[in-house]
């Protein structure tokens, strides 16, 4: 399952990495041009590596929510977020998409 909500690409995975550490709040990305939030209303998110990941508990669901987006309901499991990146001349990682 994969999942886009603006620069995010969120994507079921396997599980979350055993050194993943959880955060104490539920947001996925803040948009450094407007400062609105894409943030779940439930589950734990962790970071790991510069790389978040976020779970939702079984029989339950999350929806991720952005004031300029499509509000994304996630089922139970463990997810990974991918941010979007531009291509910048010289840098062979490009630089992450300001929302």
């Amino acid at each position: 399952m994969m999942v886009r909500q603006g620069d995010l690409l969120i994507v079921k995975v396997s599980g979350i990495p055993q050194k993943a550490v959880k955060k104490d709040d539920r947001v996925l990305a803040e948009g450094e041009v407007t400062g609105h939030l894409h943030e779940l209303t439930a589950g734990e998110v962790y970071e790991h590596e510069g790389t978040l990941f976020f779970k939702v508990e079984k029989d339950k669901t999350a929806t991720l929510e952005h004031p300029e987006h499509k509000v994304v309901t996630f089922e139970e499991g463990d997810y990974k977020v991918v941010r979007q990146r531009e291509y910048v001349p010289g840098e062979w990682r490009g630089r992450i998409v300001r929302d």
